[in-house]
């Protein structure tokens, strides 16, 4: 029995003020979230946002600031846990070099396999909480706007 899942997120922009989110296809489902994912046993939320960060975009970042946790109960998608999902601003530290693609769920020139994981920059100013899937993303989501609002203004 799951009690408990945490998850941890980045929300990397670039230079041209676009943010980087993930296009995913497992099982049939296919949905739209921030790169990152499960905590592993023993490991600390910034050490597992480096590894997923490097396992799903061969990515190395730096925490930036801490954004969002989350502060509703959410029952995993996936199985009968409790999800727990902690959100970070994150910078690159090395180039990008995986594929980039333009359109949500491009996974034309994908090798068909389990999971499919694509990414696409969105413009901050385009990207709206109801493209997210997660209800936990919506929300990270609506508070680094809030909180890139603040630092402008």
């Amino acid at each position: 029995m799951y009690l408990f899942n945490v998850r941890v997120y980045g929300i990397l922009l670039n230079d041209d003020n676009e943010v980087l989110i993930s296009d995913e296809k497992t099982l049939n489902v296919s949905f739209t979230k921030f790169p990152g994912g499960g905590l592993e046993y023993g490991e600390g939320l910034i050490d597992a946002l480096k590894r997923e960060f490097m396992e799903e975009c061969q990515l190395k970042i730096e925490v930036v600031r801490h954004i969002y946790t989350t502060d509703f109960y959410e029952k995993s998608s996936f199985n009968e846990s409790q999800i727990l999902s902690i959100y970070y601003q994150v910078s690159a530290v090395s180039p990008i070099t995986f594929d980039i693609k333009r359109s949500p769920f491009d996974f034309s020139s994908e090798k068909q396999q389990e999971k499919i994981e694509v990414f696409r920059f969105v413009p901050v100013e385009l990207l709206q909480e109801a493209e997210l899937t997660f209800k936990t993303d919506k929300a990270a989501w609506s508070t680094f706007r809030s909180l890139l609002t603040n630092t402008k203004g």
